[in-house]
């Protein structure tokens, strides 16, 4: 039995929907907050359990019968530590053999301000005695597409990345690294730094969106503060805008890039291009 954390998430989703093209249905539980966000998932025969990152007895209710369980890491930033020591605690009280986390690229020497977190949890997990795989995950495209209409509506793609190179990757595709590390023996001890196989600089992904909408789109590149200030006037909420200016400029310092293709070797087939996201995204 394998559990997924945060099932009703865009990656839960696809964990499980990857998952379900590996194992049978009845050998998944979902673990969420709201059950009834899954409806559709129990109705693929996919266990629904309810589980809450901050309800100890949520989680051993959930946990229980797991072999393995997948940690998506909680998105309640400033929270997240108490949140996963609860879950691991949890997975240990339940005996599984498998603890797979998603932590950040190269946490334990990222310049992130999100990495302490994911170092906290890494350092918790290997105090607990449970069997765990670290997956590393570096940028979802996603992040990066969800600026395209207001770069369009504007004309300019803003950030404070400088010429960091930024090695992301199409969410799918660390979804299904996620399924496949689950189903696949021995792999507790593991480490992957997952990112995608092609980088590109801000400045390029404005090029290809130029490209792809027809319209001249440059890429204006900003101090940390002065990225989190026009966040602030476009609606954002202050520490959403902080965090986004924070990791921009933690890619201006390799952050954000890896060249070693462990996702796509992981996956056994190349990760999706800038290109191919933001023909999706576009259309």
């Amino acid at each position: 039995m394998i559990v997924i954390t945060g099932a009703s998430g865009q990656l839960g989703r696809l964990v499980i929907q990857s998952l379900l093209t590996k194992v049978p249905a009845s050998r998944i539980v979902a673990a969420v907050r709201n059950p009834e966000k899954i409806s559709d998932l129990a109705a693929q025969g996919v266990q629904v359990r309810r589980a809450d990152y901050t309800d100890s007895a949520s989680l051993d209710a959930a946990f229980q019968g797991a072999e393995k369980v997948l940690l998506i890491s909680s998105s309640e930033v400033g929270q997240r530590l108490a949140q996963h020591r609860n879950a691991i605690n949890a997975a240990r009280r339940a005996g599984v053999a498998l603890l797979a986390y998603t932590s950040l690229l190269h946490a334990d020497t990222s310049p992130l301000g999100l990495a302490g977190e994911h170092v906290a949890t890494e350092a918790w997990l290997k105090q607990s005695g449970v069997p765990f795989v670290l997956l590393r995950n570096g940028w979802y495209t996603e992040n990066y597409l969800a600026s395209i209409p207001p770069a369009l509506q504007h004309g300019a793609f803003i950030g404070s990345a400088g010429e960091g190179r930024i090695a992301s990757a199409a969410r799918a595709d660390y979804a299904e690294a996620a399924a496949v590390a689950l189903t696949t023996p021995e792999q507790s001890g593991k480490v992957y730094e997952l990112a995608g196989d092609g980088a590109y600089t801000l400045a390029g992904f404005a090029a290809e969106l130029s490209r792809q909408s027809g319209k001249a789109i440059p890429y204006v590149d900003m101090s940390e503060n002065e990225y989190k200030s026009a966040l602030v006037s476009a609606g954002l909420p202050e520490p959403i805008a902080g965090l986004l200016a924070d990791s921009d400029s933690g890619a201006s310092r390799g952050g954000l890039f890896d060249d070693t293709r462990q996702l796509s070797a992981l996956i056994g087939r190349p990760t999706t291009p800038l290109a191919v996201s933001m023909r999706a995204a576009l259309a």
